[in-house]
C-alpha cells in the first residue's frame, strides 16, 4: 500500500502544483523520490508531528493540498488536538496519512499498535476516514482524497500487501465495493484484512456457505445503503477490521442497523477487544492471537452461520 500511495502521489504532484508532502522524520527511501523531484513542495519537520499538522494546516489554508505522512499512531493520536482545532475546525484540505495501521508494526509494542484511530478520527466533524483494502484501492483512494476539499484520514498498511482487485474498480468515497457475491452471510471488511476476508469466504464456500464480501474502504461517510442492502439480502452480517471493535467499522455498521426500522439481521463484529495487547510479535502472529487469522475468522463465521440455520 505504501508503494502504491507514493507512486500515485508523484503522479498527482506532476499534474497539480498545489500538492505538498510534509513528513515527520520517517519514510527514507519512500519519500526521497518526491523530495528530489519537488523540493519546494516537500518538508521534513523532524520528530515533531504536532508541528507537522500545524504547518500542514497553514499550507492548506493558503490554498495547498497537503499530505501529512508519518508512521503508525504518531500523526493521529499524538496530534489529535491539532487535527481537531487546526484542520477539522477550519475544514482545511489536509490529508493525514498513517502508514502501519493495526498490528503492522506489532513487534515494536503497544506504542506502535494502531487500534483506536478509526474510532477517534471518525468522531471529528468534517473528517473523512478511508482505509483501503489493497494497493488498487490505495491508488484510487489517494486520487480521490487529493481531489476532495476538506480534511481526510488515510490509513495504510505498510508494504507487500497483495492485489485483491484483478480488474479496475468503481471507487467512490463513501461507497462499498463488492468483491464477491453471496446470499448466506455478508462479510464487510475495511483495511488490510481484505485478503483474509476473501480467503475465509472461499473456505466457507467449500463448506456450502455463500459469503458475500464487501470491501468498505470509506468508514466515514459509511455506505449505509450497502449495509441495508446486505441486511435485506442476507440473513447475517459480520464486520472485519484490524481495530478495536469499539467505534470503528463494526460500530459504524451497528449504528446503521440499530437505527433501521425495517431491516432485522444477525450481526457480529470481528476485531480486537478493548485492551492493550499483551502479545509482542509480527503482524500475522498478533492477528492470530486475536482471532483475525483465516482459521479464526472462519470459526467465528461458522458460529454465526449456525445461528442463521437454527
Amino acid at each position: 500500500m505504501r508503494t502504491a500511495f507514493f507512486r500515485t502521489l508523484l503522479d498527482l504532484a506532476a499534474q497539480d502544483e498545489r500538492i505538498h508532502l510534509v513528513v515527520a522524520d520517517i519514510g527514507f527511501g519512500a519519500v526521497e523520490p518526491f523530495a528530489e523531484r519537488y523540493p519546494d513542495r516537500f518538508l521534513n519537520v523532524g520528530v515533531a508531528e504536532q508541528n507537522m499538522i500545524g504547518i500542514s494546516a497553514g499550507l492548506a489554508l493558503s490554498g495547498k493540498v497537503v499530505f501529512a505522512y508519518s508512521i503508525s499512531n504518531f500523526p493521529t493520536l499524538r496530534c489529535l488536538e491539532q487535527i481537531r482545532n487546526d484542520v477539522c475546525y477550519h475544514n482545511a484540505s489536509v490529508k493525514v496519512v498513517a502508514v502501519g495501521g493495526g498490528f503492522t508494526y506489532g513487534a515494536l509494542g503497544m506504542s506502535h499498535h494502531v487500534t483506536e484511530d478509526i474510532a477517534i478520527l471518525r468522531a471529528l466533524p468534517n473528517m473523512t476516514v478511508v482505509a483501503p483494502g489493497d494497493p488498487v484501492e490505495t491508488e484510487y483512494a489517494t486520487r480521490a482524497l487529493a481531489a476532495y476539499q476538506g480534511p481526510c484520514y488515510l490509513r495504510l498498511g505498510r508494504a507487500g500487501e497483495p492485489v485483491i482487485h484483478k480488474q479496475g474498480i468503481d471507487f467512490q468515497l463513501g461507497k462499498a465495493i463488492e468483491v464477491r457475491p453471496g446470499s448466506d452471510l455478508t462479510l464487510i471488511s475495511t483495511g488490510g484484512l481484505l485478503e483474509i476476508a476473501v480467503q475465509a469466504a472461499e473456505a466457507l464456500e467449500a463448506c456450502g456457505a455463500q459469503v458475500r464480501v464487501l470491501s468498505m474502504p470509506t468508514v466515514k461517510p459509511l455506505d449505509q445503503e450497502a449495509v441495508l442492502a446486505a441486511a435485506r439480502e442476507t440473513p447475517a452480517i459480520a464486520t472485519l477490521e484490524e481495530h478495536s471493535v469499539l467505534g470503528g467499522l463494526g460500530g459504524a455498521v451497528a449504528e446503521v442497523l440499530a437505527e433501521s426500522l425495517a431491516e432485522k439481521v444477525l450481526f457480529k463484529r470481528l476485531g480486537l477487544p478493548s485492551v492493550f495487547s499483551s502479545h509482542i510479535g509480527d503482524q500475522n502472529y498478533l492477528r492470530a492471537a486475536y482471532g483475525l487469522s483465516k482459521s479464526g475468522i472462519v470459526e467465528s463465521l461458522k458460529s454465526l452461520l449456525d445461528l442463521v440455520r437454527k
